[in-house]
């Protein structure tokens, strides 16, 4: 659980200052002045007393026991202060102070050296360069923050020190409150998997909640994400999605972005509800932290305002949730109480004059009705509106249901009264329909991921020796690049099909071997140095006589050595023409956090153009590969359209859970592609056309 940093005894603020506006000052500030209980020591070689506390020249000098240090002394000063703690005893520090590896080569060799001290001495370290840590728990604000959060179900951390303070102050002006709140700077020692790991069964804390720049141990990341969220929601915002925004990552705290495709795909595969904005962060937050799960993803709207009403069915369907057909018992319920002239259809408008005793009838009788999941509460502020009153009764009935209730209380000044009143019962309230029915459908997210059978890895029989044959060959050339000829073989070694394929040197040998093959048959360029084939007219397909295979050969192996003279040519591949069937392409390309990044998407020449591909981070089950072939826009083309058979969707499956294999069996390949694979008709399988590969 980290006591050390939420539940100390004892706290030693090194670098505590007399002056006001000094950060040593503010910290010291924070720590006394926001009702902790520990024994704190101020830690000051020129000051005897500081805000009424005696001070100590070193935190060896301290009397008693330190269960916690928080420094705030230049960076050249902080190792010796590191060492100390160690030597006291010092269970973990909060490194404040700048200076390290965001600032360069001098400041990466100061971040290694306080990490080498902290594992010398046991002491877990948070920081360096960060704004602190904030418990409402133990009250402990040992931070520079200009605040302190109310108590609350969210548990959050930052990389950024900066966001943590602009989130502090919204959450005080929103009434959100926070159980944990801390700022992870540069993450030398403690970082997201750390606290992660610490709040899975942390009681004040009902959800996690996450600002990311970049995760260095993505595949540990992964497969604790993946145990904490089947108990807790974890909801993050990553940046740095961009190339700009990669780059001043890089800039902020030293972090290497990833890939944003790696980041979509391992919080997906790992059940963290990923957040586009600081607004959305904090609306899936509310959510999780005051309300039960959806029941299921039917909901109920009810609304004293036709537009509104209308707007928010428009944005429950757009955030794949449906609105819920009730029961006729519950119509008939709804007709008997409401004025006739309302609807009592879903969304249920009990029209601009209602009251709030209307609003509580029509709430009741929908919150009974059993094919309701959660309940959305529109308010618009009319004339006769009893705004207090409406936000009271459906506090009171929140705390008696077992179903999620959302508010919708529209408007800035009229309504404020009201969502103070909501925020008293724990209701959240979004200003707009649309942000309530984003955050409903992250809450069924949760609930289906919740629901969904733990990863099921299945292994296939496949020759590992001939592919580390292949492999060992290639660099005992000095090549990483693999060509389409050798590829086959790995290809074959992992059970896919390939087309007949022979490598001829010459015209004459092309000539041959297409006799043997029987015409017509395709004609490609062979080189490890030539990968894509058809940009310097490396392909042809359909030849039909043997003049034609001359002509081909001849012309192929002269445009490639005028346009690639370095590159080795081997010669052309003979190839089998494979006809009907759809051109895929699965491919991998090597994360340097999470590991292989798995590709799904349709093949040929325009796979790179329309970007119609899909990822997931391998290893891979049979949900993941479905998934994949399902999340592309083309997929309903291979399921068959216009009286066509569908595509055989399991050899596809089959396919991709294979070339994941080979990945992870094989960590020295970071690229791959098979491009294009084909898939024919149900039952006839798929046969891999063309493959490159890259070794790291």
């Amino acid at each position: 659980m980290l006591d050390m940093f939420f539940n100390p005894q004892a706290v030693a603020v090194i670098g505590a200052s007399r002056t006001p506006g000094k950060l040593g000052h503010a910290v010291l500030h924070n720590v006394v002045g926001y009702g902790y209980r520990g024994t704190i020591y101020p830690v000051n070689p020129k000051a005897n007393e500081i805000l009424g506390l005696k001070c100590y020249p070193s935190v060896l000098a301290v009397p008693g026991p330190v269960d916690l240090a928080v420094v705030s002394i230049p960076s050249r000063h902080v190792a010796a202060a590191l060492r100390e703690c160690g030597e006291k005893g010092v269970q973990g520090a909060i490194v404040i102070s700048a200076g390290f590896r965001e600032v360069g080569s001098e400041g990466w060799q100061r971040e290694r050296e306080i990490v080498a001290i902290a594992r010398q001495y046991g002491l877990r370290l948070v920081g360096p360069n960060c704004l602190g840590i904030i418990d409402t728990i133990s009250s402990l604000n040992a931070s520079f923050a200009a605040g302190m959060p109310r108590r609350g179900g969210i548990a959050f951390m930052s990389q950024s020190g900066a966001l943590c303070t602009s989130i502090l102050d919204m959450a005080l002006a929103d009434n959100v409150g926070f159980s944990r709140f801390v700022s992870l700077g540069n993450k030398a020692d403690a970082d997201e998997i750390t606290f992660i790991k610490a709040w899975e069964h942390d009681l004040p804390s009902s959800v996690i909640m996450a600002y990311v720049e970049g995760i260095d141990r993505g595949v540990e990341f992964m497969q604790v994400a993946r145990q904490v969220t089947r108990e807790k929601p974890i909801i993050a915002i990553k940046s740095g999605t961009t190339d700009a925004g990669s780059r001043a990552v890089s800039l902020h705290t030293g972090t290497l972005a990833g890939s944003e495709r790696a980041y979509e795909a391992a919080f997906r595969q790992s059940g963290v509800i990923r957040a586009r904005s600081v607004e959305e962060l904090f609306d899936y937050a509310i959510a999780f932290a005051r309300q039960p799960l959806l029941a299921n993803d039917r909901i109920a709207i009810v609304t004293n305002a036709g537009g509104p009403g209308i707007m928010a069915t428009d944005a429950c369907e757009r955030a794949g949730l449906q609105l819920a057909a009730m029961e006729t018992e519950t119509l008939a319920t709804l007709r008997a109480a409401l004025p006739q002239a309302a609807s009592v259809l879903n969304p249920v408008d009990i029209l601009g004059d209602a009251l709030a005793g209307r609003y509580s009838l029509a709430l009741e009788a929908v919150i009974r009705d059993p094919n309701v999941g959660g309940v959305l509460v529109i308010v618009t502020p009319q004339i006769m509106t009893e705004i207090e009153e409406t936000a009271r009764a459906v506090g009171e009935l929140s705390q008696t249901s077992e179903k999620p209730i959302f508010g919708c209380f529209m408007g800035q000044e009229r309504i404020q009264a009201g969502i103070d009143v909501l925020n008293q019962y724990a209701v959240p309230n979004y200003r707009v329909p649309e942000r309530a029915m984003a955050a409903m459908a992250a809450m069924v997210r949760h609930r289906r991921w919740r629901e969904r059978p733990p990863l099921q890895i299945e292994t296939f029989e496949v020759d590992r020796d001939r592919v580390r044959a292949v492999l060992e060959q290639v660099r005992s050339m000095g090549r990483l690049a693999i060509g389409d000829i050798e590829a086959r073989e790995i290809l074959e070694a992992y059970g896919f099909a390939t087309p007949r394929t022979f490598l001829a040197r010459d015209p004459d040998e092309a000539v041959h071997y297409a006799h043997e093959i029987g015409f017509p048959v395709a004609l490609k360029i062979a080189s490890p140095d030539i990968l894509h084939k058809t940009d310097l007219g490396g392909v042809k397909l359909n030849i039909m006589t043997a003049q034609d295979v001359r002509a081909a050969f001849e012309l192929m192996t002269y445009r490639a050595n005028r346009y690639v003279p370095d590159a080795d040519i081997w010669g052309c591949l003979v190839q089998e023409m494979v006809s009907g069937g759809k051109e895929i392409i699965a491919g991998m390309n090597r994360d340097p956090h999470f590991g292989p990044l798995m590709m799904f998407g349709l093949g040929g020449i325009y796979s790179e153009a329309l970007q119609d591909v899909s990822f997931r981070i391998a290893p891979l089950d049979r949900r993941d590969a479905w998934e994949m072939i399902t999340e592309i826009q083309a997929h309903n083309v291979l399921r068959g359209v216009r009286g066509e058979r569908p595509s055989d969707l399991e050899a596809v499956v089959e396919a991709l859970l294979r070339l994941a294999q080979l990945a992870t069996d094989f960590p020295e390949i970071v690229e791959l592609d098979i491009n294009p694979l084909t898939v024919f008709e149900e039952g006839r399988g798929v046969i891999g056309i063309d493959m490159r590969l890259v070794l790291a």
